[in-house]
């Protein structure tokens, strides 16, 4: 069994080309941890990048990208199980899994295998604790033998979730594979070099179309609330399509929010590290066939 490679970071920060580039190199399959990228017809807001899956005249295989039509309600839940789908079926064509992306959930239910998601809202259960005080909910949730994660009494929605699912594993116990493993490796950009990168791509996103791709799916029947929930590129384009904002108040909002967007990103990768996952972050400084090659000769150390 080879180790899973993770390949994580914002948004805007080159994560694709350097997960294709390894693939080929290594002679690996990539599964995409992109909430967005499920779905089809929704390729340039996702930034799908799928022409960079071919690489020296080779087809690079991915995963999880074009599985659900638009407007569908793909959750969490779903991706856990469809990760794993995916990973038994690349290691048994002994080729090496690549997951990469930039939705910290689903990268994080995978590297501590916590099918969190899978677990449903306990409406009685939250009833009952409702009247229970924080301090009271901390108490409770200090009697389980395991907490969920250790971000569990950050807020009072976390501890009520993680209540939910401590209780639920007792009459459902999760089974965390013995035989997995990944190595980690972030890209990363200083904020001004960050911010420059998702103006320039928010600009080639709209030279290629991306206007007319939510055009599109508003034609096909998507209905717009969807896209607004879908958030970013749809939200904002869509909004532009009602008439609701300006060429250049979309423009403008929409670089505003996935600056914002890839800031909470950095947070969320950020708080794994806090709490255990080692990230090797990639220096930005290398070029980008220095960037591949710390990747590769990590990764084959392992196999020594």
């Amino acid at each position: 069994m080879f180790p899973l490679i993770t390949i994580l970071g914002p948004t805007a920060c080159g994560k694709t080309h350097i997960a294709t580039e390894t693939a080929y190199r290594l002679g690996g399959e990539i599964i995409s941890a992109d909430s967005r990228q499920v779905f089809r017809g929704m390729d340039i807001g996702t930034g799908k990048d799928l022409l960079e899956y071919r690489i020296h005249d080779t087809d690079i295989p991915y995963h999880l990208i074009d599985i659900r039509q638009p407007g569908y309600e793909y959750s969490a839940g779903e991706f856990y199980r469809d990760f794993w789908v995916a990973y038994d079926q690349i290691q048994n064509q002994n080729h090496v899994p690549i997951l990469c992306g930039g939705t910290g959930l689903y990268i994080e239910s995978v590297l501590k295998q916590y099918p969190f998601a899978l677990v449903p809202e306990n409406t009685e259960l939250r009833q009952t604790l409702a009247s229970q005080t924080d301090e009271e909910l901390t108490q409770l949730l200090q009697t389980y033998i395991k907490l969920h994660n250790h971000t569990d009494t950050e807020s009072r929605e976390r501890m009520l979730r993680a209540i939910e699912i401590q209780e639920y594993q007792k009459t459902h116990p999760f089974e965390q594979r013995t035989d997995f493993s990944s190595i980690v490796f972030g890209i990363a950009y200083p904020r001004q070099t960050i911010m420059q990168r998702i103006r320039q791509r928010l600009e080639q996103r709209l030279q290629e179309g991306m206007v007319d791709e939510v055009q599109k799916l508003l034609d096909n029947g998507v209905p717009p609330e969807r896209l607004l929930r879908y958030g970013l590129e749809y939200r904002y384009v869509t909004l532009y399509l009602q008439k609701q904002l300006s060429y250049d108040e979309m423009v403008e909002k929409l670089n505003i929010a996935i600056r914002q967007f890839a800031k909470r990103q950095m947070t969320w990768f950020r708080r794994m590290e806090r709490n255990g996952t080692e990230i090797l972050w990639i220096n930005p400084e290398f070029s980008f066939d220095e960037k591949i090659d710390f990747v590769t000769k990590t990764f084959l150390k392992t196999q020594n």
